[in-house]
């Protein structure tokens, strides 16, 4: 970053992220205390503005003047200084819809979507059905026994994993060995040898999937993706965009699901007063759903966006006197914009299943709005009623403040969630 940020009106040093996530909605309040948007400090002196506050957001975030694509804005990136050990290169490095800019991500995306439609997703529920069923079975035993369960290792994450394997084809040989090196990719304080060691996995599995699709075609994503790649039209894939497109899908494709279900699971049971309004008929599992994504966003903080010119807040309904210059990058901080008091009032931080806004950014918004929110609220709405009709007297096995997040200041989850499940 160039000293005209570090010496603009009002702005202090940069708030250095806690690079393992121990304390996610601390860390949000003091960047929302530093203002609508404000200088942070990502690992590997990196700096970043981190905008908390909603309306700001959603401006920015569909702005043309804020690019995703780090090879044509970045200047950091431009420059060469951004090393392939950092623990976020795979978020900035891939080339997909994720890190593409105007026509290049309207290209990107539309090869996609084709297999995200209402259509589709809504297809999918009865298979997302029988999963579920097949997951809660086995906890039976456990609940005879009276044995804690933790339940994200034995539902959150084996529920969306399965979808999406069987979304893209994955064999079940890999799921193993796809779960470690995803997990990898949202370790955000990973040494520089386990991010290399993630990143060469990841690919390798990857290349291995593409192989044996080509080989074996089928009726999956994975498949309409090479054939999006062989095509000889001007939109095509490229060898690496399918790669990439890949990475994302897989791992933002269940890892936001794992942290929803995760974060709705153990809030309903830490407010035994909201479940009771969801039993009683006062709210709906959909309210849950959209509420737990407020308060718990799954992606707490979403790297990068960059500045395309210089950008005056004042002009986007920001601070007077903060310029965001030409070739900066900017993180979306979700879970501070979830809970930000000037929008949600003073209970802003409480779950509260009848709040009338439950309007979130969770899932983005504008151009590179979530492709897979439609499947993962689907997934989500399928998951928790069946595990609470199920289990009736589901409680916790610990206390909230001994739960442990995940290693990360991107996602927002648990590392397990132990219940007793009567």
């Amino acid at each position: 970053m160039g000293e005209t940020v570090m010496g603009q009106p009002g702005q202090s040093s940069p708030l250095i992220i806690d690079p393992t996530g121990r304390d996610i909605h601390g860390e949000a309040a003091r960047i929302r205390e530093r203002g609508p948007v404000t200088l942070v400090e990502l690992p590997d002196g990196v700096q970043t503005w981190a905008v908390s506050d909603p309306e700001l957001l959603k401006r920015l975030l569909t702005d043309p003047r804020v690019s995703k694509d780090p090879r044509r804005h970045w200047a950091r990136w431009i420059d060469g200084g951004v090393s392939p050990e950092w623990p976020l290169f795979t978020w900035v490095a891939v080339q997909n819809m994720f890190t593409a800019y105007g026509g290049e991500h309207k290209r990107l995306r539309s090869l996609v979507s084709k297999a995200f439609t209402a259509r589709r997703t809504a297809a999918l529920q009865p298979r997302i059905e029988e999963i579920t069923k097949n997951l809660l079975e086995p906890l039976e035993e456990s609940r005879r026994r009276g044995q804690v369960v933790d339940l994200r290792e034995r539902f959150c994450y084996p529920l969306p994993i399965r979808v999406i394997s069987e979304l893209f084809g994955l064999p079940e040989e890999q799921g193993a060995e796809l779960r470690a090196v995803v997990d990898g990719v949202f370790h955000t304080s990973a040494t520089p040898e386990e991010v290399t060691d993630v990143y060469t996995r990841f690919y390798a599995a990857l290349r291995e999937l593409v192989a044996l699709k080509r080989r074996s075609p089928g009726d999956d994503l994975t498949t309409a993706l090479i054939a999006a790649h062989d095509d000889e039209s001007h939109t095509r894939l490229t060898e690496q965009e399918l790669l990439d497109t890949l990475v994302l899908m897989v791992s933002a494709g269940h890892e936001t699901t794992v942290n929803l279900i995760d974060n709705a699971i153990h809030l309903l049971l830490a407010h035994p007063v909201q479940l009771a309004h969801v039993r009683a008929g006062r709210a709906s599992w959909e309210d849950v759903v959209e509420e737990a994504l407020r308060v718990e966003a799954p992606v707490a903080s979403l790297p990068l966006r960059y500045a395309v010119e210089d950008l005056e807040m004042s002009r986007f309904g920001g601070p007077d006197g903060v310029v965001i210059g030409k070739g900066e990058a900017i993180l979306a901080a979700y879970a501070a914009a979830g809970r930000h008091p000037q929008k949600y009032g003073p209970d802003a931080a409480a779950f509260d299943v009848t709040r009338l806004d439950k309007e979130h950014l969770s899932f983005g918004y504008g151009v590179h709005f979530c492709l897979g929110a439609p499947l993962g609220r689907l997934e989500a709405r399928v998951a928790l009623p069946a595990l609470f009709d199920r289990f009736p007297g589901l409680r916790l096995a610990v206390g909230s403040e001994e739960l442990e997040p995940v290693d990360s200041f991107i996602s927002n989850g648990h590392r397990s969630l132990p219940v007793h499940l009567s």
